[in-house]
């Protein structure tokens, strides 16, 4: 048998192998990719050159910033931003069918666009909007689900976590046009949400209900000014040349504690706690990115990319049906895997493939990202899925059924960003940030 081809099926047999049975899946791709290493290289040589990808895999001055985002979502999820942001959605939303459907929606874009975490939009904000819609009248499950549709579009909309690990691994690709490319497809998103909540919300009778005052809008206003400054200072620093993506990230942890003290919504005696929350978080992300260096590396030496490609390409030459299995792929995947360690996995496989397809890499990083953070809300094991259902305290059976026309508007946003460029591409260039 081909050397390449042994090695591609011990590591990705491996991988699902490990993930059947329990493994954390950075375990489970380390083991797999020093397994399959051991085709192409002797014990000693396949032990060091292991030790060295995983150090060389993490020696990146922008994977500074997950822990610095991770540690800010944290801290801004303990620290009375996200009702300020709530409060000020209602003035955007309350004028639309199902009012408080449609609040959390934007809330959540808000948020998320902060926080750069759906998980933590989820819970920060599900656990504010389900009370007060059950009283309202509304039905837990459409309620959960609008929640849980819309709180992925802050993996879309910057800063993003997974769009700098995208960035890490793809190579030469600018975070800044990564993070201006997000905008349009998060916001579409969002709309697609909105409206799809609006026509669901109509049916069962939910009214608009606006009952704040000019006065009451202008005082919610300047309370989440502080709040809506976050979104400025980072994106326009970065933007701006002023400082680094990771800069930014440590920008963002003092503003948001400096923040969360001035509101008093935050408790000094937790900071120990959110501390601790973040170390682990940020240690699972790390040693997935180490681990995954050394599967980078194996796919590099043995071509399997190429390979891949190679295959993908003999079935069909139509980019159109190309892209779409792509899709499907990603899809899938999502389901049942992280975005980070997906990324971590498939960026060096498709890359290559649509780049070849004429896709700008950054295209390509939108679109991976969006496929997976569709991902994160779908069974069996979205996160968000879990998290939104966990808040509301009722049942995923009860949540997915209402969830499939959302699955169905977000998808067509998908088909949209696949076969539109300019829809994640015309920000970028606009700004002068793709050449």
């Amino acid at each position: 048998m081909d050397m390449a081809l042994l090695a591609a099926l011990i590591m990705f047999g491996g991988v699902v192998f490990f993930l059947v049975i329990g493994t954390p899946i950075s375990i489970a791709v380390g083991i797999s990719s020093f397994a399959a290493m051991l085709v192409i290289l002797p014990m000693k040589g396949a032990m060091l050159t292991s030790a060295q990808r995983m150090f060389v895999g993490l020696d990146s001055f922008a994977l500074l910033a997950i822990p610095f985002f991770i540690l800010a979502g944290n801290i801004m999820n303990n620290g009375g931003i996200a009702i300020r942001l709530i409060n000020f959605s209602k003035i955007i939303s309350g004028f639309f069918p199902g009012s408080l459907a449609q609040t959390n929606v934007v809330s959540n874009m808000l948020f998320g666009s902060i926080s750069g975490s759906g998980v933590a939009s989820a819970a920060a904000v599900g656990g504010i909007m389900s009370p007060i819609q059950k009283k309202e009248g509304y039905d837990p499950a459409f309620s959960t689900a609008v929640n849980i549709a819309s709180a992925p579009t802050g993996m879309l909309i910057p800063p993003s976590n997974t769009l700098i690990v995208y960035a890490t691994v793809a190579g030469s690709v600018s975070i800044s046009a990564l993070f201006m490319g997000g905008y349009l497809p998060g916001l579409l998103w969002g709309l697609s949400v909105m409206i799809m909540a609006g026509f669901m919300a109509k049916r069962r009778g939910y009214i608009a209900k606006h009952s704040m005052t000019l006065a009451d809008c202008c005082k919610v206003t300047i309370d989440a000014i502080p709040s809506l400054s976050l979104i400025v200072v980072v994106i326009g620093g970065i933007l701006g040349g002023i400082f680094t993506a990771t800069e930014a990230s440590a920008i963002a942890v003092v503003y948001s504690l400096i923040l969360s003290l001035g509101y008093r919504s935050l408790d000094i005696k937790k900071l120990p706690e959110i501390f601790l929350s973040t170390a682990k978080m940020s240690a699972i992300v790390i040693f997935m990115l180490a681990t995954s260096s050394i599967m980078s590396w194996v796919m590099a030496f043995t071509q399997i990319p190429a390979m891949i490609a190679d295959n993908l390409l003999s079935v069909t030459d139509n980019p159109i049906i190309i892209l779409l299995i792509i899709n499907v792929i990603l899809l899938f995947v999502g389901t049942f895997m992280d975005p980070t360690p997906a990324v971590l996995i498939f960026t060096p496989i498709f890359l290559p493939i649509c780049m070849a397809l004429g896709m700008d890499p950054v295209q390509f990083g939108i679109l991976l990202v969006f496929n997976l953070s569709l991902g994160t809300i779908t069974p069996p094991v979205g996160p968000i899925l879990f998290t939104g259902c966990k808040v509301s305290g009722i049942s995923i059976d009860s949540v997915v059924r209402t969830l499939l026309p959302f699955f169905l508007a977000i998808f067509l946003v998908l088909m949209l960003v696949t076969y539109v460029p300019a829809i994640s591409m015309a920000i970028p260039e606009m700004m002068g940030l793709i050449g």
